[in-house]
């Protein structure tokens, strides 16, 4: 395998620097921005395998010569040296196997983040999607305390009270960057007078969760933007929730 690695970028590049992709001689994994860039690169990269060639180094304007119009230029450099393995991404704690949990743990499995799902029932868990990590726990607020730094918190579960219970809980995280709770404004009302009375600060928490979306009940809809809402939060750690009137969304068995 030969490691191809953008070492500079300038201008507007289609990845940044660090970015970088495995090459072999049948197969690629990673990318580092697509099109004519990555097609020379691996080309230069198998021609290395074929001539056992250790290390190499390209400078690609992207430009009308390459036939991209990004406008920028990288620096690449391919190597031997083995991958680094991924840092795992940050744990977002998805609590709630229901038709909503399942579609948003399945959403956010390709991202650079780290999800789990969470019930306290085994047949709602056996149903989620194969290589997604699922806990089962009669106590699921224990997991929230022991939750890395760091982690998310996303709230669906089939019981209000299970809801708030754990909203509570993982609004006393004060490391936690995004929390959420599947809802209503009926139900964000009512959850800050129980956070409240609990000693717990409401503000931080984002309920109804995807409310600056499109209002669509379909669990895979939600999920996917509930996946974006999250996404762009844990990217720009933007502390302040979303609270939108929207109708009640409460995920089921």
């Amino acid at each position: 395998m030969i490691r191809v690695r953008i070492t500079r970028a300038r201008g507007s590049t289609p990845r940044e620097e660090g970015a970088e992709m495995m090459v072999g001689p049948a197969a690629v994994t990673g990318t580092i921005g697509g099109g004519q860039l990555e097609y020379l690169a691996i080309d230069r990269a198998r021609m290395m395998l074929a001539k056992g060639e250790a290390e190499a180094r390209m400078d690609v304007p992207l430009g009308p010569e390459i036939g991209q119009c990004c406008g920028g230029r990288v620096e690449l450099a391919l190597d031997r040296a083995p991958a680094r393995a991924p840092a795992p991404g940050p744990a977002v704690l998805i609590f709630g196997a229901g038709h909503v949990g399942r579609a948003l743990a399945r959403a956010l499995m390709p991202l650079p983040f780290s999800p789990r799902l969470i019930d306290q029932r085994a047949a709602e868990l056996s149903l989620a999607a194969p290589g997604v990590p699922t806990t089962l726990t009669p106590l699921p607020e224990a997991e929230v305390r022991a939750a890395p730094p760091g982690a998310s918190f996303v709230i669906l579960t089939h019981d209000h009270a299970l809801d708030f219970l754990l909203g509570v809980e993982a609004l006393a995280r004060a490391d936690a960057p995004y929390v959420g709770m599947i809802g209503s404004r009926t139900k964000r009302a009512t959850f800050d007078r129980f956070a409240r009375s609990n000693g717990a600060d409401p503000a931080r928490l984002t309920c109804p969760i995807a409310a600056g979306f499109p209002r669509d009940k379909r669990p895979e809809v939600i999920a996917a933007f509930a996946a974006a809402e999250i996404t762009a939060r844990l990217l720009t750690h933007a502390p302040a929730p979303i609270e939108h009137d929207t109708p009640a969304l409460h995920d089921g068995p």
